[in-house]
């Protein structure tokens, strides 16, 4: 589904979806924006086991980017990492920092296919990498 800018609503959407079987995959074009969303994704995406009483069988994945500085830095606004900050915030959720190309699509596989207690995983790409 191809969202309007509308960061705290799209994660709303992702839940609801996830709610209802769904395994969607909520992309932020950059990590900066993503926090736009941090109540959605801390208060509830985060807690959604505890909030259904365990029922809740579905995933949360999302993907977002730390903005490149190469070859053309866009400012402090769309190129930092909140990583560090998102693991302290979030109790049941994964944050997977996607160093490598060739572990991408390996990473993405073992997410959809786990059995994990986890239920929501942000997948951080650099665009540095890209460049």
């Amino acid at each position: 589904i191809e969202m309007p800018v509308m960061e705290e609503v799209q994660m709303g959407i992702s839940i609801g979806l996830a709610l209802d079987g769904f395994i969607p995959v909520s992309c932020y074009p950059r990590f900066d924006f993503l926090v736009l969303a941090f109540n959605q994704l801390i208060n509830h995406a985060d807690k959604i086991d505890y909030l259904t009483n365990n029922k809740f069988k579905s995933k949360i994945i999302i993907r977002t980017l730390i903005g490149s500085t190469k070859p053309l830095n866009a400012g402090l606004q769309h190129t930092q990492d909140h990583s560090d900050a998102l693991k302290k915030m979030m109790n049941f959720s994964e944050v997977i920092k996607l160093k490598k190309k060739e572990r991408i699509f390996n990473s993405y596989k073992r997410v959809i296919s786990a059995k994990s207690k986890k239920k929501v995983f942000i997948f951080v790409e650099d665009g540095n990498k890209y460049v």
